[in-house]
């Protein structure tokens, strides 16, 4: 036994952990204090009780737990191979295992072992290391142990190490040896990327191979209508594939056309595959170099985007052709905006360019700037984005577009996002398009606290004008927050009404007749698509300008506003100094001195 004397002083902890470890590994396969064996494919592994209870769930039941093992000295286990079962042995005594330089079979055995014997932490370091050895010859074999022992994290980077290869997979002598689960899995999926007639063929060799499995489940994963009808009259006949199923398939393909079909596409996860890398090119649209590029800060009037003429009948457009058939559910595109214009716009998808589903139809709202846009997931060979409409002239222009796949959690409704964050924020592409401030944005930049008599706010003149906001794009919306002006004891009135397009308005909230003193929260129902918000100050008991610190859609955190700085105590005005002169209130618009007038017809 080990006799070093360590102490850090200074805290006064002893730290011999890897003492005991060593003493307790010196007693693997050691006699001395045995008081078990077991039998392993006719084995003898001399153990201790207290060791395997202490470390396995499993020993424990087995040797404490009132079977009738645990009256007896040894044990026979059928663990199925013997070299796995001596290194999880080991593991337990030492904590330690290299797989290094053992077969995958053997890998995969004590993987299984670890799995019956409860080590959780040892079946994930190994699916870990699985994953770093994934290759052709032993993909097929992991995904099986993965789906057989329900290891989710290790089954979903198999199926995309799959997705990836699939052409040299349905091809590999391996691909026989799967079961028909994991075969079925493997072939459901939309990502599984190859033409289907090869399927079709790698499944008949499947079949030839597996002849005493039950297969209808397998064969029901067969998309038979993306098989062009030569090869379903010339290959499929006469084959595991009855002649009804073949002409369902031929019937599929004339009711559904070529949108409706069961496509399988390429999925690279949170990657955009609108880009020339990725072989994508625009094949409509006027200076359509600079479309995918990737610049999004170089551009003016003259260059860095690209365009078409905007027409009542649609007919231009902008098209785009991905390299492959992708699954696609996020669209990231940047409006031209070097001043305040709005544009409109819808984006369809396509695979022959002749029957198009829409993904994203803008046509009734006003949009600026960034657009982040999703959908259900579609697999999509083209897209074509056509503007209908733009507020300063008839052209629509489009610096930059990008198609992902994205694992999001975006809800939807009736096509629009609907937001569980801020969205009146600048960096999501909202601003203030009317309303007097010292910086155009001051109500959307999120600041709360820094705000008295000369700046922090945004205001109007009571009896004209307005504050008015607006977002990127349409958000479904049911709840607002704005914080009012409150640094002295005033009270406003006002009304906030809501728009998608800026001519039909809906009023959603009416406070004409009541006195409201700093942090408003608004709900409505139901909710609305929403682009353009317009606060109207109708009364202020101080003076003819409605002042308004803050703002945000959907509202958030109701219990959290922050203290106003009345409460913060930044003014005296408790009631034993009510005589204390308040500073004068702020200047009316006219002469606020810096203030930055923001037009509305900019």
């Amino acid at each position: 036994m080990s006799s070093h004397h360590h102490l850090n002083s200074s805290s006064g902890e002893i730290d011999h952990v890897h003492f005991v470890s060593e003493d307790i590994g010196a007693l693997y396969l050691s006699e001395e204090y045995s008081d078990v064996t077991i039998v392993v494919a006719g084995h003898k592994f001399y153990s201790h009780k207290l060791i395997l209870a202490a470390r396995s769930e499993y020993f424990r039941a087995l040797l404490f737990g009132g079977m009738k093992e645990s009256a007896q000295n040894e044990i026979e286990l059928n663990a199925s191979s013997l070299p796995a079962f001596k290194n999880l042995l080991k593991y337990i005594y030492t904590g330690r295992m290299s797989l290094a330089n053992e077969r995958d079979e053997t890998i995969l055995d004590i993987l299984a072992l670890a799995h019956l014997y409860g080590f959780v932490d040892l079946e994930a370091a190994i699916s870990d290391y699985l994953r770093e050895i994934l290759n052709i010859k032993n993909i097929c074999s992991i995904l099986d142990t993965a789906l057989l022992y329900q290891l989710e994290f290790l089954t979903n980077v198999c199926f995309e190490y799959m997705d990836k290869q699939a052409s040299d997979i349905i091809k590999h002598e391996s691909f026989l040896q799967l079961s028909p689960t994991a075969l079925s899995e493997l072939i459901s999926r939309d990502s599984f990327y190859v033409p289907e007639i090869d399927i079709f063929l790698a499944m008949h060799l499947w079949i030839k191979a597996n002849p005493e499995v039950d297969n209808r489940k397998v064969i029901a994963q067969l998309r038979l209508s993306l098989i062009n009808r030569k090869d379903l009259s010339k290959v499929v006949r006469n084959t595991f594939v009855s002649d009804a199923k073949i002409l369902d398939a031929i019937e599929e393909q004339d009711d559904l056309g070529t949108l409706g079909l069961p496509y399988r596409g390429r999925l690279l996860i949170d990657e955009n595959v609108a880009h020339p890398m990725h072989d994508a090119q625009v094949l409509q649209g006027e200076m359509r170099s600079y479309l995918l590029n990737g610049d999004t800060n170089n551009y003016d009037m003259e260059r860095g985007y690209t365009r078409h003429t905007i027409t009542d009948t649609h007919e231009h457009g902008i098209l785009i052709k991905l390299g492959t058939q992708y699954i696609i559910n996020h669209i990231k595109m940047l409006l031209w905006d070097r001043d305040m214009r709005s544009y409109s716009y819808f984006i369809e998808g396509s695979m022959d360019q002749v029957k198009w589903i829409r993904l994203v139809d803008y046509t009734e709202y006003s949009c600026r700037s960034w657009q982040y846009l999703y959908f259900q997931p579609r697999v999509i060979l083209y897209i074509r984005i056509v503007g209908t409409n733009n507020t300063v002239n008839k052209v629509f222009h489009v610096v930059n577009f990008e198609a992902y796949y994205t694992n999001h959690t975006e809800q939807l409704s009736k096509g629009v996002i609907v937001p569980t964050q801020n969205v009146a924020l600048a960096e999501k592409s909202a601003c203030v398009i009317e309303g007097v401030s010292r910086s155009r944005n001051n109500l959307l930049n999120g600041d709360v606290t820094n705000y008295d008599w000369d700046s922090g706010y945004t205001c109007h003149q009571l009896g004209s004008g307005s504050i008015l906001v607006q977002l990127g794009q349409p958000y479904m919306i049911d709840s607002m927050r704005l914080l009012l002006w409150d640094c002295d004891n005033r009270s406003y009135s006002y009304t906030i009404e809501v728009s998608g397009n800026s001519w039909n308005w809906v009023m959603v909230a009416d406070k004409r007749k009541e006195s409201c003193r700093s942090w408003q929260i608004i709900h409505f129902h139901p909710p609305r698509p929403i682009v353009f918000i317009r606060i109207v100050g109708t009364h202020n008991t101080a003076n003819e300008v409605f002042h308004c610190v803050h703002f945000e859609c959907p509202a958030q955190s109701d219990d959290k506003s922050p203290k106003s700085p009345i409460q913060r105590g930044h003014l005296s005005t408790s009631s034993d100094n009510s005589n204390t002169p308040l500073p004068p209130p702020p200047p009316p618009p006219e002469v606020a001195t810096e203030a930055v007038h923001i037009d509305s017809d900019e």
